[in-house]
């Protein structure tokens, strides 16, 4: 663990001694999630900092993978403009990135859903290619759905004995769903790259529109249904089908598998995120929009 706190000094510090012609530029404190901390620098520059021992392989597979990545997508992503290393304190890799301007569609929401699915389709497209032998391997994303079976039904237990308790009718229609849905087909194509965790609060919106693609910490390669998942998670049922054309060549057991993920993840964010959370809406209302959507 750091052996100082993870502050505007630490930030300071470490940019004077790594990147001095950077440190003379204001430092304030942006966002501070599970794996990272995010500082403001000046107008144009975000500092990006993991907390955990757990986050520092996924800020190194931002580094590695993001400035490959950015050139053929066409939304804006946090690519690192600066790697720094272990010192000050702060025993661990940290990025210089750009700083993006927009809110969290989380609790933001873009103005024209249609115009949001086509947006967020072409990115998902772009992105959904081939990966390479040696890309990032993630075991709880972009996996069969069989490997996720134990996790959702100790999610589902949980939520019924925790104080954000589903109705039984909704418990049982989630478990329900989930059966149907599990059995489908598996991946067997080459895996594709894949975002990782694409959900509200990592899509930003600027002035009513979807601008930005952020937080890569779990970018992998495998299923492309767990990216999709997020148009139950953001998009009407029109609007999913607008996301769908956008993507390309969607089969139907992979949206079927997408549909899966939605539930899974769905759960577990309702299972693990704190009170207050914007996550926990999310989460509830990706239930909605997959338990009131006929199974197709």
């Amino acid at each position: 663990m750091p052996s100082r706190p993870i502050d505007e000094s630490l930030v300071r510090d470490l940019l004077i001694d790594q990147h001095a012609d950077l440190a003379g530029l204001p430092i304030s404190p942006a966002t501070s999630g599970w794996d990272n901390a995010v500082f403001r620098l000046g107008d144009r520059l975000s500092v990006r900092l993991p907390r955990r021992l757990e986050a520092v392989p996924l800020i190194a597979h931002e580094q590695r993978w993001l400035p490959e990545l950015e050139a053929h997508l066409p939304l804006p992503i946090p690519v690192p403009l600066r790697v720094g290393v272990e010192g000050c304190g702060y025993p661990w890799p940290w990025s210089v990135c750009p700083w993006l301007p927009g809110e969290p569609a989380s609790g933001t929401p873009p103005v024209d859903p249609r115009q949001t699915a086509r947006r967020l389709g072409a990115f998902i497209g772009a992105l959904h290619q081939p990966a390479p032998p040696d890309a990032p391997v993630n075991p709880h994303r972009g996996t069969p759905l069989a490997r996720r079976a134990v996790r959702f039904h100790e999610a589902l237990e949980s939520v019924g004995r925790s104080t954000r308790r589903l109705p039984d009718a909704r418990v049982d229609q989630i478990r329900t769903r989930w059966e149907e849905l599990v059995s489908t087909p598996a991946h067997t194509e080459a895996p594709v790259w894949l975002h990782g965790d694409l959900h509200p609060a990592n899509l930003l919106v600027h002035r009513g529109e979807l601008c930005a693609v952020i937080d890569f910490g779990d970018v992998t390669s495998g299923d492309p249904a767990t990216d999709l998942a997020v148009g139950w998670m953001l998009l009407d049922g029109p609007s999913r089908v607008e996301l769908r054309r956008a993507v390309g060549t969607v089969d139907d057991d992979t949206w079927r598998r997408a549909e899966a993920w939605a539930l899974a993840l769905a759960l577990a964010y309702l299972d693990g995120s704190p009170d207050g959370s914007p996550m926990v809406d999310v989460a509830l209302r990706t239930l909605a929009a997959v338990l009131d959507e006929p199974l197709r």
